[in-house]
């Protein structure tokens, strides 16, 4: 017993593990993917930014820089354009900690029995499933040959407990937790654990445009809106030295909305 309480008083405060590791985070200009690279360079990790927008990417990464004084390698391109990917997977190598945060669905939110425009559905199906297992299945084998890294994955609580009208917000980024609960289970004998955070009604930017957030607060039961930051702990912790025995979990950062049991 007391062997253990040493060893515990030991790791008070927690050490994440995480200064001077290479760290890649997808979708990292703004919202949610740009609140992680924050987190990350407050950690004093090196950061592989990746997003369409180059204008908005170099901005984000500039400001980090700024206030962190982080090293920062930074490629602009499409989650679902193999190129792309590939020129990404040259420039990251093998990362410690791969961070996918895949695009968002189509607006306006519509019944699923009136998702029938095509061009929405392929939308959905390239920026939330295709652009994911792309930069997956380029980076993840590169991660188990070095034995070992954290793969963390954002996805939405509607994949444990679909929301009204999020379809098509619902049915591919299912079909991406499900690819991460497979390569969870393959992978886990490598020292890669994998990993996604599941959350909702977090106030990003993009989020308080498109929603009312104060109808939005009053569903959720701690009667507040997440913040990005908050989200980013989540995802830092999954990352970190600490949650090394954890893969394979689907974690809601949702202020207790999904009604589930599991």
């Amino acid at each position: 017993m007391w062997r253990m309480i040493s060893t515990i008083q030991k790791r008070i405060p927690m050490e994440t593990g995480l200064r001077g590791k290479t760290v890649l985070v997808t979708g990292a200009s703004r919202g949610l993917g740009f609140a992680c690279a924050c987190a990350f360079a407050a950690e004093g990790a090196r950061l592989v930014l990746f997003s369409r927008d180059e204008a908005s990417l170099q901005a984000s990464a500039a400001s980090i820089r700024s206030e962190f004084n982080s090293v920062i390698e930074v490629v602009a391109g499409d989650m679902a354009v193999t190129a792309d990917v590939a020129r990404l997977s040259e420039k990251a190598g093998a990362p410690d900690v791969l961070v996918l945060n895949c695009g968002r669905p189509p607006l306006n939110l519509r019944e699923v029995l009136d998702e029938t425009d095509q061009v929405r559905w392929e939308h959905a199906h390239r920026t939330q499933l295709t652009g994911g297992v792309n930069v997956l299945a380029a980076l993840a084998p590169k991660m188990v040959a070095r034995g070992k890294g954290r793969i963390v994955a954002i996805t939405s609580a509607s994949v444990k407990q679909p929301m009204p009208r999020h379809g098509l917000s619902t049915i591919f980024r299912a079909g991406l937790a499900a690819y991460l609960k497979h390569l969870a289970n393959e992978v886990a004998a490598s020292g890669v654990t994998v990993n996604s955070v599941c959350p909702a009604s977090i106030g990003t930017e993009g989020f308080l445009r498109s929603f009312d957030a104060q109808k939005r607060a009053s569903e959720v039961p701690m009667r507040r809106l997440g913040t990005p930051e908050e989200l980013a702990s989540a995802v830092v912790y999954l990352a970190s030295d600490g949650a090394g025995f954890i893969t394979g979990v689907s974690l809601q950062v949702d202020g207790g909305m999904t009604a589930s049991l599991v």
